[in-house]
């Protein structure tokens, strides 16, 4: 993704382009229907400073959010940058555990679109029943709906429940998305939007078809195979960032 070098704000280069980055994937994610209000998040932590991490606005809706009116908080709360904007407490209680915790997890999305939340509130959730659902087999820890995820003391059984997974499925809730990279992250809620989209089309119309363990872990083996340069989701991440570019460049400000 093209950025812009020298920030338009007091911080590094390489938080300027993190920066820029998380807001093109707000912006990403509202152009694909996938924002919910003023509510949900997306967090990516700040390079080479310990413990902080960007997040939207409370407040703003996504197609609003740019990389200058990120808030970039820290583990316990502070704000660092000197935001006069206010951090959804579900989102901070949320997303500063996993990134606290998780070494890997560099960016965290937690999403409410129709077809993640009803996949969540289905019993069995996600099954092999078309391609996109058979690269998450195995690959998704499920948590049991508490209410909203404001009690810090949740976080311990958040994080025993997602296990080695990088998706979480929150019960009757919603989704849980985190990877090492923004583009990882994004590719892998696209890929599991589409799993939960297809899936629901398929029992409204009768019983899905069932693929076996064997075939899912010939796919899961092959599907590395056809992964575009740049690692998981980089090349798909430019060219979404390419589409809002074409509709509005305001999220480079």
């Amino acid at each position: 993704m093209a950025t812009q070098l020298k920030p338009k704000m007091d911080c590094s280069a390489q938080e300027w382009q993190a920066r820029q980055e998380l807001a093109a994937c707000y912006r990403i994610f509202d152009h694909l229907g996938w924002s919910e209000s003023i509510y949900n998040h997306i967090s990516v932590r700040v390079p080479g400073e310990e413990g902080a991490f960007l997040i939207n606005p409370y407040g703003l809706l996504y197609h609003e959010v740019k990389a200058s009116n990120l808030v970039k908080i820290d583990v316990q709360g502070n704000t660092l940058d000197g935001s006069t904007y206010p951090v959804n407490k579900a989102g901070f209680t949320q997303h500063s555990y996993f990134h606290e915790h998780l070494d890997w997890a560099h960016a965290i999305c937690h999403t409410h679109t129709t077809a993640t939340m009803a996949v969540a509130s289905l019993e069995g959730g996600l099954q092999p029943s078309n391609f996109y659902a058979c690269n998450f087999v195995g690959k998704i820890g499920y948590h049991d709906f508490e209410g909203v995820t404001v009690r810090s003391e949740e976080g311990e059984r958040l994080l025993k429940n997602l296990g080695d997974k990088r998706i979480l499925m929150l019960r009757n809730h919603g989704p849980v998305v985190m990877g090492r990279t923004i583009y990882e992250m994004f590719i892998m809620h696209w890929s599991l939007q589409r799993a939960c989209e297809i899936q629901l089309a398929t029992m409204s119309m009768g019983q899905p078809i069932g693929v076996g363990q064997e075939v899912v872990d010939v796919h899961q083996r092959d599907i590395s195979q056809t992964q575009p340069p740049g690692g998981p989701g980089f090349a798909d991440f430019q060219a979404w960032t390419r589409k809002i570019d074409a509709i509005d460049t305001s999220w480079r400000d």
